[in-house]
């Protein structure tokens, strides 16, 4: 067996990069993605991407300064599908971490589906601790295009950071 080590820099998601994010979800969510393009240049998030030397994204998500005072919280999170138990949620996160301090936050928090306890694994291995939970809703869009509403129930996880 061959060990291959890739290096990844966490940087900001740019709009050029959002052709090359098909696999984080449908057209309609990348269509949030530009949205939160713009509130980032205003300043209320980061929305990041862990890229390789290639420079194309093989992880995304943001960190939303609004949400609850004092913290920032992580938001729509995804790593590539064929990437995914490589450790890079794990860069992802801590260079997450890293803005949030860097804002003169010292919170971190988050919402998980209740049905995905592999994510809930990860936060729970990088310190983050449930807190309560609460329901959740967005519009998610079909192969065939059809839009419909996904309802889901979050688990509310924070941590206290350095």
């Amino acid at each position: 067996m061959t060990e291959v080590v890739i290096t990844l820099l966490v940087r900001d998601l740019i709009p050029e990069d959002l052709p090359s994010c098909a696999w984080s979800g449908s057209a309609l969510h990348l269509v949030s993605v530009a949205r939160e393009l713009d509130r980032a240049r205003r300043g209320e998030v980061d929305y990041l991407a862990a890229c390789p030397p290639s420079g194309l994204p093989v992880a995304v998500g943001g960190i939303d300064y609004a949400e609850t005072p004092g913290a920032g919280t992580l938001y729509q999170l995804s790593v590539h599908p064929a990437l995914q138990s490589c450790g890079i949620g794990t860069i992802f996160i801590q260079a997450a971490e890293q803005r949030i301090l860097a804002r003169g936050l010292h919170r971190a928090e988050l919402g998980v589906e209740d049905i995905n306890p592999r994510a809930r694994s990860l936060y729970e291995r990088l310190g983050y601790v449930a807190y309560g939970s609460e329901p959740d809703s967005w519009d998610q869009q079909a192969a065939d295009g059809t839009i419909s509403r996904y309802e889901t129930m979050l688990t509310l996880m924070g941590k206290e950071l350095p």
